[in-house]
């Protein structure tokens, strides 16, 4: 093997997936340079091996025990100023920043477009695959353009907004192009002067509860890393995804014969027409009574919320979020989950499905 960065054979992966689990890389390289993947690209390794590339690892669920091929591990770092104005800045941030600090700086310095997705896990790159989104805003709202380089030919490629095909959780990154294309960095045009977000979840109720009746940036992305704090677990503590399953989207016909039956059930209209119910209510309003139980003092029975077995479990506060303890394997989540969908499809006739990357 050639080259350029060292790589290592046999690496565990629990230090790079936020669930936790135990999982062996056959081989594994660490990115710190641009330049670096190119070499590593153009030096033929990849076509010799099955490749994952590999951000901050927070949305990845290991399968097996081991992953038979070569991880790449994009842990390129750098921000630039590429233009301001006295309304605007646009600002390239490289895959290996910290998604939660760059939009820490962003706030700190007064720009707006990117307050609403703070305290999210994860790092830059992964967040166009993704398209991330939390409390109304979503990262194509700021995103003014990505660059990547071609897995084929070691090439960069600039892909603007709309060449992105952002959908909810969705790109062309995630789809068309997947396996395709690294994404390098990014760049986002953010204002100066901007009204908040202040309509989605639980973000007035906390304001209020708090005494802020006009809040600042800063006021707003601290609202909401202490709201995502009381519902999701440190990953530090309990391995997790974060948020497990996308929210569904349903026809309108369908959820007003829905909330005939269930009139507390929350949702949120589209611009299609369709409704967006929330699918951490649909799980905890859903019993996994018909299926094995595990005995424990979080669990009830009456909702997967809770949900406790020797391993993994549904976390006590958001039903949305799925956990590891210890000790498990990827497929237990698997399995967890997929007793998870058919549940709520039993119950309501909806489809939930994961956000989170199985491999």
């Amino acid at each position: 093997m050639c080259i350029f960065a060292p790589m290592k054979t046999n690496v565990n992966l629990r230090p790079y997936n936020s669930f936790g689990f135990d999982a062996i890389a056959k081989y594994f390289v660490e990115i710190n340079a641009i330049n670096d993947l190119q070499t590593l690209i153009r030096s033929g390794e990849l076509k010799k091996h099955k490749t994952l590339i590999l951000s901050g690892g927070n949305n990845v669920l290991f399968q097996e025990a081991v992953f038979e091929g070569l991880v790449v591990y994009i842990n390129t770092k750098g921000l630039e100023i590429l233009s301001e104005d006295e309304n605007e800045v646009v600002v390239r941030a490289q895959a290996g920043e910290d998604w939660p600090d760059f939009v820490r700086f962003c706030v700190c310095k007064s720009w707006h477009g990117i307050e609403n997705l703070a305290h999210i896990p994860g790092k830059v790159g992964a967040a166009p695959v993704q398209n991330i989104g939390a409390y109304g805003m979503e990262l194509k709202d700021s995103l003014l353009q990505c660059e990547a380089i071609a897995m084929e030919t070691g090439e960069t490629r600039v892909f603007t907004k709309e060449e992105c095909r952002f959908g909810y959780r969705e790109s062309i990154f995630k789809n068309e192009l997947k396996g395709q294309y690294v994404i390098t960095s990014v760049d986002f045009l953010l204002k100066k002067n901007a009204p908040l977000n202040l309509e989605y979840g639980n973000i007035k109720a906390y304001l209020e509860q708090n005494g802020i009746e006009n809040p600042t940036l800063q006021q707003l992305h601290d609202a909401i890393c202490a709201i995502r704090d009381s519902k999701l677990p440190d990953v530090k503590q309990i391995g997790s995804a974060g948020s497990f399953f996308k929210n569904p989207v349903i026809d309108r016909e369908q959820y007003e014969a829905l909330q005939k039956k269930y009139p507390d059930m929350p949702h949120y209209d589209e611009p299609n027409g369709k409704v967006k119910v929330p699918a951490g209510w649909l799980i905890e309003h859903t019993s996994p009574s018909a299926l094995r139980q595990a005995q424990g003092p979080q669990c009830s029975g009456t909702s997967w919320k809770g949900w406790l077995d020797e391993h993994v479990g549904v976390y006590e506060k958001q039903a949305l979020v799925l956990v590891h303890y210890g000790g498990g394997k990827g497929q237990d989540i698997v399995e967890l989950a997929q007793r998870i969908q058919d549940s709520v499809e039993a119950k309501f006739g909806i489809k939930i499905s994961p956000e989170v990357n199985f491999v």
